[in-house]
């Protein structure tokens, strides 16, 4: 009976002195292996959140160009905006911002395409890669005539393995 007695006096004594250091190792160790099983999974997503955010950027652009051309095509600008050789194309992302004038308006109100241009969320600005309509598709430089694509000026690939300049 003393030996009970002796044996549960000693458990709550070590209950009162808190947990033993083998104790803390184990749930720090826990802790550990959680965590860089955790921070993998976060890079993955604020990179694929940067990513969706430049693909929405991106359509964004090309929808305003196409709009842009649309009108064009259908000399809903004024012809004093458009040159010979821009293809129906702007030429350059401001005038899809600034807005051109509307044909045969007496007001002289704008056609707008874009409230304000994107900024690329991996580089962290608004300068964006151009391609004109006579450009090679594979071309690095901007050959100034018109905007017919736009692409991010971003280096490294995506999470699909694709270069971000052929997004």
């Amino acid at each position: 009976m003393t030996r009970t007695v002796a044996a549960g006096s000693r458990m709550r004594r070590a209950a009162r002195q808190g947990y033993s250091f083998v104790e803390l190792l184990v749930v720090a160790a826990l802790v550990l292996i959680l965590a860089s099983a955790v921070l993998p999974l976060s890079r993955v997503g604020v990179q694929r959140q940067k990513e969706v955010e430049l693909r929405r950027g991106l359509r964004e652009l090309r929808t305003a160009i196409d709009r842009y051309k649309d009108a064009a095509d259908l000399q809903q600008i004024s012809n004093f905006e458009l040159e010979p050789d821009d293809m129906g194309y702007p030429p350059d992302l401001d005038t899809l911002v600034v807005g051109v004038p509307r044909a045969g308006d007496a007001n002289q109100t704008k056609l707008r395409f874009l409230r304000r241009i994107p900024k690329d969320p991996l580089t962290g600005d608004a300068e964006w890669g151009l391609r004109s309509y006579q450009d090679r598709p594979e071309s690095t430089s901007w050959g100034g005539e018109n905007v017919f694509d736009v692409y991010s000026k971003a280096y490294g690939k995506g999470l699909d393995g694709t270069p971000y300049t052929e997004w």
